[in-house]
């Protein structure tokens, strides 16, 4: 009988080793899916730790560019009251030339003669400044045209990134 005892426990303990190593193997596999899983959590944590500051930067960053182009559109404004200006100016040297030479017809003396001739120059020269000046304010407006387009191209860029 004793050798029947020794028989039987022998089969046993071989079938529970067995069973230890593939519960250990079991064990070891889903630990280690588990840290795949616990990697995965913390890459996504780092990302969602990220998205609020990309939001943000990207509002501000839209809003700096609003800001931009309503300066850009102030100055486009302020210059077009400049043209206006110098367009009366022109006017108003225009009705002086005619006064003038007007006055030129009918003077007593060389000298009210040359004073007169000497403001008619005068506002012609006046004139020419205000063309001028009218010159340099639409090339303001045209480059400042330019950049509200730029800019306009950047800020549809940056809705689109912040909308994704």
């Amino acid at each position: 009988m004793a050798k029947k005892v020794k028989e039987e426990v022998a089969p046993k303990t071989v079938l529970r080793s067995e069973e230890a190593d593939l519960a250990v193997e079991n064990r070891l596999i889903a630990l280690y899916r588990l840290q795949q899983i616990c990697s995965q959590i913390d890459k996504i944590r780092i990302i969602r730790g990220e998205l609020p500051l990309e939001v943000q930067d990207l509002e501000d960053e839209t809003e700096g560019l609003l800001t931009r182009i309503g300066k850009i559109k102030a100055e486009i404004q302020a210059s077009q009251e400049g043209i206006a200006e110098r367009k009366i100016q022109m006017q108003e040297c225009d009705a002086l030339i005619n006064r003038y030479s007007d006055q030129q017809n009918n003077v007593r003396n060389n000298r009210e003669y040359e004073s007169l001739a000497k403001e008619i120059e005068f506002q012609e020269l006046e004139k020419q400044l205000c063309e001028k000046k009218i010159r340099d304010f639409n090339a303001h407006i045209d480059s400042y045209n330019a950049e509200i387009e730029k800019y306009q191209e950047i800020y549809e860029e940056k809705l689109a990134d912040l909308e994704q």
